[in-house]
């Protein structure tokens, strides 16, 4: 770990970025130059003095989740991230199977949306990074670990959990999508990656998924409209765009309601109370 040069860098990245590039507000005179170290703390969902540490030399090592975070916090592109991971002593992730790397590009769609839920989910369907309206429908993806980031995990292995928010009658078919986007990941990731070990986890430890993987369909795909239940709100009827990275690694959804519908007004709604009644479920 070169405590110097990853002190420097910190604070180097930390000085270049703005308050809007990030989705924060400028608010009062500033005197820093750039981001706080509070606010990138905030982004990165760690405390403030810890980062401060970090700044100063005196940090513990982070571990490749840590760095992660920092790396999606300061909207570093891929080299600037292998470069972080090298500094702080740890390896780089392959740019294939490093899911906590956020494609900045992403991260800048995603920074100027506030008032519909939008989220980016890996090629394992793992929540990387979401808005608070996304929080609000969904819940909270942070304290999810191992193959449980995943929702193509979840939906087979915690399917009572999972399946609660999509109507009976649409169950078959996500099941069905979230398989063809396993496979898809598992094409690209190879046999020997991350998505390979999910496909056996699944394979032992749930039938209807051994059944649906024999199909051999292959494919991302989100509903273009879909309904979801949300447990204290009820059914709201919302469309689903999706923004796929290049190497289709990476896909930031986007669910907007139609104008003066009843969903809309559910979603001001979740909107406006936040994540502090809803913090307790699982994020999809």
């Amino acid at each position: 770990m070169d405590r110097p040069a990853l002190a420097d860098f910190l604070l180097k990245h930390r000085s270049a970025l703005q308050p809007a590039d990030v989705g924060l507000s400028t608010g009062a005179r500033r005197r820093t130059a750039g981001l706080r170290r509070e606010e990138v703390a905030q982004l990165a969902a760690m405390s403030t003095d810890y980062y401060a540490r970090l700044e100063q030399q005196r940090g513990p090592q982070p571990s490749t989740q840590m760095l992660g975070a920092l790396a999606r916090a300061l909207r570093l592109t891929a080299e600037e991230r292998d470069y972080l991971y090298r500094i702080a002593g740890q390896n780089a992730p392959t740019r294939l199977a490093a899911t906590d790397f956020v494609a900045p590009p992403l991260l800048r769609v995603l920074d100027r949306l506030t008032d519909s839920p939008a989220l980016i989910l890996s090629a394992l369907g793992e929540t990387l990074v979401q808005n608070d309206a996304a929080r609000a429908l969904f819940g909270e993806a942070d304290h999810l670990t191992g193959f449980e980031r995943s929702a193509i995990y979840r939906w087979f292995v915690l399917p009572e959990q999972e399946r609660r928010m999509y109507p009976p009658d649409d169950r078959e078919r996500h099941s069905r999508a979230q398989v063809a986007s396993l496979r898809a990941a598992y094409g690209s990731m190879g046999a020997e990656s991350q998505a390979g070990e999910m496909v056996a986890e699944l394979s032992r430890r749930s039938e209807e998924f051994v059944q649906l993987w024999a199909s051999h369909e292959v494919g991302r795909r989100f509903e273009a409209h879909k309904v979801l239940i949300h447990p204290e709100i009820g059914p709201l009827e919302l469309d689903c765009q999706a923004l796929f990275t290049e190497d289709q690694s990476q896909a930031l959804l986007v669910l907007t309601a139609a104008p003066h519908s009843d969903a809309e007004g559910k979603l001001k709604l979740l909107t406006v109370l936040g994540t502090q009644a809803f913090s307790s479920r699982t994020a999809h």
